[in-house]
């Protein structure tokens, strides 16, 4: 199960830099995770100042 980003997302980026597989991109209003690159290691959620990244 891939991890998502949710509405409480800032778009400080700080979850782009800390993904090791490249599956955190810019979407339209907040970031967004391509569910095929992410293996659910959680680097993202480790470093998100305000807890966006959530299991799918």
């Amino acid at each position: 199960m891939a991890t998502k980003i949710n509405e409480e997302c800032i778009s400080c980026g700080a979850c782009e830099a800390e993904c090791p597989e490249g599956a955190i991109s810019q979407g339209p209003d907040i970031y967004v995770v391509d569910p095929a690159k992410c293996t659910d290691c959680h680097a993202c959620a480790d470093v998100c100042p305000t807890g966006a990244c959530v299991p799918a």
